[in-house]
């Protein structure tokens, strides 16, 4: 694809904005750069093994925004803060879904309507931080405003029927509290003003997002990702899996069917609870008998007696990897195989030469985040003879 194909963004150009540093760059040069970096760092997989690059679009494709309120009451930006802090306004970014772009101009007039004032971060002065905004596949939004103090949870909540008029297609509507200056998205206190999960409609699994839970930021990449597990379980017909860091359970929920015994054991751990409530309404709703526990994966793991352990393994953590207790577990574990999905493969690496009793049987390039360094890439592991 030549370069001028590629999606215009005059903010990009201008230097102002940073998120997509390699927008410049022609999409299979973008690939490529990715497919050699993986390559590079897991030497010890065969060219062979490497299945075709799941591509993630080069416009339209991500389902979540994280917009920092910029500007002044009555001229608010939604978007980014530039170096000096000042607002810059991005409602027509070109990664974004056509949902998501469609709703950022009305929900800017929203905000100018409640009169609350976005905080100003060298000030550190005024009342409104963030909205995070979610795309579902049928098109229904969760919207999260994140709010310094109770003076902007209560304008929020006496508004919201000004907000569902401007923005109809919302079902999840919440505000987060974060009171502090710091460099973070969110606080801890979460409360709902309407709904209380976003349905992520993902073919023959939906997938429940409450406020607070994680989710893949390209949805046809994640079907992908979830489709691939799939197939490389369904090999192997296992009669147990664990799925851990599972998020809202959708490996486990996904690979469930593929699981053969009279009792099948489809466990999910997740150290965030609201992502295990979604994870166990997404279940209940699919008829799956999965069942998903609230706790830190590694320490779930190290304190399961041995006799539990799984036929199959799936993991998928942050971008710090699994370390080193958990390797060492998986390394001694009697496991079969494991499933590990990686956001770093520099991490993914360092982990795999720490379990030395396995051997990659399959991996693949998921480029869930287009434009950027970031990746997603999975391997396939099998118990050394």
């Amino acid at each position: 694809m030549p370069t001028s194909t590629l999606p215009h963004c005059a903010y990009f150009e201008a230097g102002r904005c940073r998120s997509c540093v390699l927008l410049e760059t022609p999409y299979p040069a973008q690939l490529g750069e990715k497919e050699r970096r993986c390559r590079d760092l897991l030497p010890q997989v065969p060219e062979a093994l490497w299945l075709p690059t799941v591509q993630g679009g080069t416009a339209d494709f991500r389902n979540k925004a994280k917009l920092v309120v910029g500007g002044r009451a009555g001229a608010v930006t939604l978007g980014i803060l530039d170096r000096s802090g000042t607002g810059v306004d991005l409602r027509d970014c070109v990664i974004q879904e056509p949902g998501i772009r469609d709703a950022i101009p009305q929900l800017a007039a929203f905000i100018e309507s409640t009169a609350l004032a976005p905080y100003d971060v060298p000030r550190r002065r005024g009342e409104l931080k963030f909205v995070h905004v979610t795309l579902a596949p049928a098109g229904d939004l969760m919207l999260r405003f994140v709010t310094r103090s109770e003076q902007g949870l209560h304008a929020l909540r006496k508004a919201l029927p000004a907000l569902l008029e401007r923005v109809p297609r919302a079902v999840v509507v919440s505000v987060n509290l974060l009171p502090e200056h710091k460099a973070v998205l969110e606080g801890e206190r979460e409360e709902l003003l309407l709904g209380s999960s976003l349905e992520m409609g993902l073919g023959d699994i939906s997938l429940h997002l409450r406020p607070q839970s994680f989710f893949q930021t390209n949805t046809a990449v994640a079907r992908a990702l979830y489709a691939q597990a799939a197939e490389w379980v369904a090999a192997e017909r296992p009669d147990s899996i664990w799925d851990l860091y599972c998020g809202v359970g959708g490996f486990a929920l996904h690979c469930a069917a593929e699981v053969r015994a009279e009792q099948p054991r489809v466990l999910g751990v997740e150290i965030s609870a609201a992502a295990v409530e979604s994870a166990r309404r997404s279940a209940s709703e699919a008829g799956i008998a999965a069942e998903f526990v609230a706790a830190d994966a590694t320490a779930f793991a190290l304190a399961a007696p041995a006799t539990d352990a799984p036929h199959t393994v799936i993991v998928n953590p942050p971008r710090r990897g699994i370390g080193a207790e958990l390797s060492a577990w998986i390394e001694r574990a009697p496991a079969r195989r494991v499933i590990y999905s990686s956001c770093n493969p520099e991490s993914l690496a360092t982990d795999l030469a720490a379990m030395p009793s396995w051997r990659v049987r399959g991996a693949r390039v998921f480029d869930m985040f287009p434009h950027t360094r970031h990746l997603e890439v999975m391997v396939l592991l099998e118990r050394r003879d």
